[in-house]
Parts: C-alpha cells; sequence; structure tokens
C-alpha cells in the first residue's frame, strides 16, 4: 500500500473516530481503515457506552441495535461529504453492524467508481473467493433463498467482503412496506449470524480462524454486504 493511500487512511481514521464521539458521546478505542478497489472498511473496537453495557447486561440488544442505527445515519450523512471530496469518487451505498459481546464494529462503504488501485494482488491469492461465494449462498438458501448476484472481494489479508444482491423474500419486502424495517432488520441480523457463525465453513475456507463476521443490509437496493475479520 502506497504511504499516501495510507496516510489519508489513518487521517480518515481519525476523523471518523472524532465523529463517533460527537455523535455518541464516547469514541472508540481503535478505528482501522483498509481500502481496496471499490471499498473503504474501518474496523472498530472498544466502542459501548455505559448505557448499552447495561442494557446488553438485561437482554436489551435490540434497543441498542436500533438507536446505533439512527444515530450512525447522522454519522453516515457528516462522513459522506469529506470521504466523496477525498476520494473523488460519489457514495454508493453505507453499511455498518456491530458484535456488542465482542465489542468490535465495521463501517463499509461502497463508492462508484475504485479508489484505490487492486493492493495485495498475491496476499489473498490463498483463499479462494469462488469457495467464499458458494458457502454464502448455500447459508442464504437455508435462511432465505440464493441471491441473484453474489460477488466476494479480498480488502487485506485479514478482511474479505461478500455483496449480495436479490436476497429479499416477497414476504420481507411486505413487511418493509408496512414500515417493519427495523424489525426485519434485527430479526435478519440474529437469525442469519447465527448459521453463519454455527453453519459455515469459513475457517476451513480462509485457513484462519475468524475473528468477526459482520451483516448489513441495504433494503432500497435489496442488497447486502457480510464482513469477515480473520484474526
Amino acid at each position: 500500500m502506497s504511504f499516501p493511500l495510507q496516510q489519508k487512511l489513518n487521517d480518515i481514521s481519525s476523523l471518523t473516530s472524532k465523529m463517533l464521539r460527537k455523535n455518541f458521546g464516547r469514541g472508540p478505542e481503535s478505528c482501522s481503515a483498509f481500502a481496496n478497489d471499490r471499498f473503504l472498511v474501518f474496523y472498530i473496537r472498544g466502542f459501548m457506552s455505559p448505557l448499552e453495557s447495561t442494557l446488553l447486561e438485561h437482554g436489551n440488544s435490540d434497543n441498542i441495535e436500533i438507536s446505533r442505527d439512527i444515530v450512525m445515519k447522522t454519522v453516515l450523512n457528516q462522513l459522506k461529504g469529506i470521504l466523496e471530496l477525498e476520494f473523488e469518487q460519489d457514495i454508493e451505498s453505507f453499511y455498518h453492524d456491530w458484535n456488542y459481546p465482542q465489542n468490535t464494529g465495521m463501517i463499509t462503504i461502497q463508492f462508484e467508481g475504485a479508489i484505490t488501485e487492486l493492493d495485495y494482488p498475491n496476499q489473498g491469492a490463498n483463499v479462494d473467493l469462488k469457495l467464499i461465494i458458494e458457502e454464502i449462498e448455500r447459508i442464504s438458501i437455508l435462511v432465505q433463498k440464493r441471491p441473484e448476484k453474489t460477488e466476494a472481494y479480498f480488502i487485506s489479508p485479514k478482511i474479505f467482503l461478500v455483496k449480495r444482491d436479490g436476497i429479499l423474500v416477497r414476504i420481507e419486502k411486505a413487511l418493509i412496506a408496512k414500515g417493519f424495517e427495523q424489525t426485519l432488520l434485527v430479526t435478519k441480523d440474529e437469525l442469519e449470524k447465527s448459521y453463519l457463525h454455527r453453519d459455515g465453513r469459513f475457517e476451513e475456507i480462509f485457513r484462519n480462524p475468524v475473528a468477526d463476521i459482520f451483516v448489513d443490509w441495504d433494503f432500497n437496493e435489496d442488497r447486502s454486504i457480510t464482513c469477515f475479520v480473520l484474526k
């Protein structure tokens, strides 16, 4: 990775930490940024307020999920203009997800065009992206249906993304139309992650322990991003 890009990622990580602190009242212990092709991924550690910790202890993770989603919309709106100016590309979509027990999180931003040359072309060579796609599609079928399109991306030696298009079934679309988007989001998050962790053969495919699996959806575009963080 070139030094100017690394410096830019460091600066953007620092700015994102400040924005999280401003909107949530506290910032993360660490926020690391990774970029490749059209994607910018932030991996966040140590980002739980005392109130959220209390809610989690009492089994109210759904409430944390909903409140974070509302505040994150503000954070991402504030970041949008800065990132588009910095990378000279329009943003296509934002995703974010959190692992509350491990106190980690991810923010993934997809730009309309490439923001960097393809980095680490050989580092991901020992991971077969086709196998990741097949495994994600197998689990998608167990939970809902086969996506219309699935693509896998190498971001860094420790971070891989999978993008699925066309995943919503008719009843889910009807629930969204009725205004049950938040309930559906929380339910899908819980259900799909349980299958990914329990039934997925990802450690075998990556030949590495998986530290985190994050999933988020863009219901308007009928699209989902899954982010794998390896140990």
